[in-house]
């Protein structure tokens, strides 16, 4: 009876981790690129009281066995990268990222990071920026006297001035891609940091070796599907309860027994 107690704490605390992650979702349904994260369970360690397959008598084995659970856990929180809807923005700095890839962005101390997050902006320099005014890498300038900038699918960024009106090429636009995008680290601010798990990046050309194409002026929003998660909210509150039942039905069939001494 006493086992029923811990089994059904574990089952609790396991959907509190996905209550938790489910509210991080739907707290982020309109980040710019955000990825949404799914819980994936594992079943904890069995006691065997008989293990299937064992010998009942000789020349004779018992079909199945007599195992009782110890609970569950969350083993991980998966991301999903699945694209995002695009948004149109009109917005030239803006670029939507059309399949697989990431934008680099280099930190103050030199470190590299990366994100889906195409809201890029100017700085008083003129280099290229996320919205917390990281620098995109590689660094890109433009142009103080630029009337107007284009961006296109394969990443090239060009200007025109009033001086000259052909388009003048100032900068190339890079994707890296990962074997493993799920090992990448969350590390807030829209940004993802390499890890053993994710595997070294690749960079490339956009639409080269399997790198997404840019589409200028549209923002990728995030992939979270609000209908579902509030469906997987619900799960987890009806789990949650069902598990502090078998707490109070154990805790029940404990009172009556200790009833039977008195």
């Amino acid at each position: 009876m006493i086992k029923a107690l811990f089994t059904s704490a574990t089952g609790m605390n396991a959907q509190q981790v996905v209550i938790d992650n489910t509210a991080n979702n739907l707290a982020n349904v309109n980040t710019n690129g955000f990825k949404r994260g799914q819980a994936d369970f594992q079943d904890l360690i069995y006691v065997n009281q008989r293990t299937p397959g064992a010998e009942a008598a000789q020349g004779l084995t018992v079909p199945t066995g007599l195992q009782v659970g110890s609970g569950a856990r969350v083993a991980g929180i998966t991301k999903i990268f699945t694209t995002g809807s695009p948004t149109k923005t009109d917005n030239p700095l803006d670029v939507f990222i059309e399949g697989d890839g990431f934008l680099q962005v280099s930190l103050p101390n030199g470190d590299i990071r990366y994100t889906r997050d195409g809201a890029l902006r100017l700085n008083a320099t003129g280099n290229l920026v996320t919205s917390d005014g990281f620098m995109i890498s590689p660094q890109i300038t433009i142009p103080a006297e630029a009337q107007s900038i284009q961006i296109a699918a394969d990443g090239t960024i060009s200007v025109t001035t009033a001086g000259s009106p052909a388009p003048t090429t100032v900068g190339q636009l890079t994707l890296a891609r990962f074997p493993n995008p799920a090992g990448l680290s969350a590390e807030g601010r829209n940004l993802y940091a390499e890890t053993a798990s994710s595997g070294a990046p690749t960079t490339a050309t956009p639409g080269l070796n399997g790198t997404g194409m840019l589409r200028q002026g549209m923002l990728e929003r995030s992939n979270v599907d609000v209908v579902a998660e509030l469906v997987n909210l619900i799960l987890a509150q009806r789990a949650y309860e069902f598990n502090t039942r078998s707490i109070r039905t154990a805790d029940n069939m404990l009172s009556e027994t200790s009833q039977l001494i008195r």
